[in-house]
């Protein structure tokens, strides 16, 4: 790669490294994601020049770099637009977007569709309620991983989803029609309306009871990929919701 070829990027994570560095967990569109080195990025204007403020999460970026080992190294960095504007349950949701990239995201393999894919997420996040543009985000993750499974027809039966039928959902074949239903709300938890189901395969608008059960659906679909170490994105929203509620 020439040492001063640009690639559009962002980054995803950040960490001090020695004494005036930085570590950076970056997702560019033609590299997909990998880890940087930024060196002398904390030092001060009069010491070159700081690249700290630039290289935060959310802003896009053009950044080239030089190496061939696990861990390349910074050459150059400029703005490519303004931040994301993500404040609020908003800036939680976006902490949220990047961990999910660094759990399941191999590193070196780029992806032009979900690199478009989090461009329109960020956007979206800074200027509507979260839970369409998250559920939309999740579900072109994993279906460019290979593990969407079929939102739009009956895996038993292969007919289409019918709107006003209720189906349980198995996360490697897709919606089944539920024939019998437990009375109850434990009954009621284990399935999923097709309307739901619908409006998650055309990427529409979730709305009332839609955007609790599509919320629980991609949680559940997501869970083995991402195996049992808690997300912290999810813990640090919680945190912050139980002290809006003290």
């Amino acid at each position: 790669m020439p040492r001063d070829e640009f690639h559009a990027a962002y980054v995803l994570h950040r960490r001090d490294y020695g004494d005036s560095s930085l570590l950076l967990e970056i997702f560019a569109a033609t590299s997909g994601r990998l880890p940087l080195v930024a060196k002398g990025a904390r030092r001060g204007r009069r010491a070159g020049g700081s690249q700290a403020a630039l290289l935060q999460p959310f802003a896009p970026l053009l950044l080239a770099w030089t190496g061939r080992g696990e861990v390349r190294t910074l050459t150059r960095a400029e703005p490519a637009g303004r931040p994301a504007a993500l404040a609020g349950d908003a800036l939680y949701c976006g902490f949220y977007v990047n961990e999910l990239l660094l759990r399941l995201l191999a590193r070196d393999e780029g992806d032009a569709v979900l690199f478009g894919a989090y461009q329109q997420v960020l956007a979206e996040l800074a200027a509507a309620d979260a839970d369409t543009p998250l559920r939309r985000f999740e579900l072109t993750l994993l279906g460019q991983l290979g593990y969407r499974p079929p939102l739009d027809r009956d895996a038993h039966t292969g007919a289409p989803v019918q709107a006003e039928m209720r189906y349980v959902f198995d996360p490697e074949r897709g919606p089944i029609e539920a024939v019998s239903i437990k009375p109850g709300p434990a009954g009621a938890a284990a399935t999923v309306s097709g309307a739901t189901l619908l409006a998650l395969h055309a990427g529409d608008a979730l709305h009332g009871d839609a955007v609790r059960e599509a919320r629980d659906l991609l949680r559940r679909l997501l869970a083995p990929h991402l195996g049992e170490k808690p997300l912290r994105s999810r813990a640090l929203f919680a945190a912050r919701r139980r002290r809006e509620e003290r």
